[in-house]
């Protein structure tokens, strides 16, 4: 059975995104896949990098246990909101504090490092209150930049779709729930998607 992480990294578990990250759920269990939902705010860890190369910054047990669902998932689904053009701090500090040298990649002393979560794919899932106008022509799309580009791509993770709600506080109730269905449905449409593949990419093995 194909396996689907959804990280959702709003704080607030009554957000419109939690709603969407929920929305998505649903519509991927009914497509045929096992659902794993990791919300980044009610999990106890240090948000801040303090130790980068010495090794001495230990991992709490809720961030061992997400890298565990990580390295299970065929698929990872990131859901924020989008703050100041960029990621918020709490899912941040997440990528900061998971996504390390030796897990997530290794360095080769090529220009490029060996991504080592090869094999998987990946969707991001983004709410902001910008016109995408805006976010696209003032900002560059920083926050997906950042995250597809600089991070998902650089640790092997090539393949990742893409939708963002903008606008968010101009929705009304209608708007709100046709964008609920809209997910709910991409969410069956990605989990048949993986379902489907045959045979799929062997991941790689996270060293």
């Amino acid at each position: 059975m194909a396996k689907i992480l959804i990280i959702e990294g709003h704080p607030d578990p009554e957000s419109f995104g939690a709603a969407l990250a929920q929305a998505f759920a649903e519509g991927a269990r009914a497509g045929g896949a096992e659902v794993t939902h990791l919300a980044l705010g009610a999990l106890q860890f240090d948000p801040v990098l303090r130790v980068v190369k010495r090794g001495e910054q230990s991992l709490e047990p809720d961030l061992l246990a997400a890298r565990v669902a990580i390295e299970a998932a065929d698929h990872l689904v990131f859901q924020f909101p989008v703050w100041w053009g960029a990621l918020p701090a709490l899912l941040k500090g997440f990528v900061d504090r998971v996504f390390l040298p030796g897990w997530a990649y290794k360095n080769t002393g090529r220009a490029l490092p060996v991504g080592l979560l090869a094999g998987r794919s990946a969707g991001v899932l983004a709410t902001m209150d910008s016109p995408w106008w805006w976010y696209r022509v003032k900002h560059g799309r920083a926050a997906h930049r950042g995250l597809i580009d600089a991070t998902l791509n650089y640790v092997g993770i090539g393949k990742v779709w893409q939708r963002t709600v903008y606008q968010v506080r101009k929705l009304d109730a209608a708007g709100r729930e046709a964008w609920l269905a809209k997910v709910r449905a991409h969410g069956t449409q990605v989990a048949q998607g993986l379902v489907a593949r045959a045979p799929a990419k062997p991941r790689a093995l996270v060293q």
